[in-house]
């Protein structure tokens, strides 16, 4: 049986669809979770703000670091609509974050023209000894449909 909840990895992806239109940044949501409750959602907003390091994994944990007011996120999990990327990866490791699990790949988004570093999560996972825990694939369509959507709702643009 599975133990993730497929209700947040559609908040997250709520969460993008909903600022899709305004063309803030790439379709990337992230929820963070603790127990049975959602503590932040992020999204990206590299365009928006002007900031490269605007990804929506760095939105949310900044969000729950805000709300819970303390930087160890051990007893919270990640979910995230897209594999992290290395910076992400590296971010959700400082907080320690216990687990990630996300639906589609860097290789998915990559064929979308993202400026994506090729080092896997689990490439990440073993050449920092991390601890995280990671779980990929999860409601993949559904984090596919993410992609469709935002291709067919906003200007085709590199990141």
């Amino acid at each position: 049986m599975n133990e993730f909840k497929r209700e947040y990895m559609l908040s997250a992806i709520d969460h993008v669809k909903t600022h899709i239109c305004n063309n803030d940044g790439g379709p990337f949501g992230a929820c963070i979770t603790q127990g049975d409750k959602i503590i932040s959602l992020g999204r990206n907003t590299v365009l928006r703000d002007t900031d490269p390091t605007c990804h929506a994994e760095i939105n949310a944990i900044h969000a729950a670091t805000t709300t819970l007011n303390r930087i160890d996120l051990s007893d919270c999990t990640i979910y995230s609509t897209t594999e992290p990327c290395p910076m992400c990866f590296s971010a959700i490791h400082w907080a320690r974050i216990r687990q990630i699990v996300y639906g589609t790949n860097i290789q998915d988004v990559k064929k979308l023209g993202f400026h994506e570093l090729e080092i896997s999560n689990e490439k990440m996972k073993q050449l920092g000894n991390s601890p995280v825990k990671i779980s990929a694939d999860f409601e993949k369509d559904a984090c596919e449909e993410l992609l469709q959507y935002w291709q067919l709702h906003t200007a085709q643009q590199t990141y």
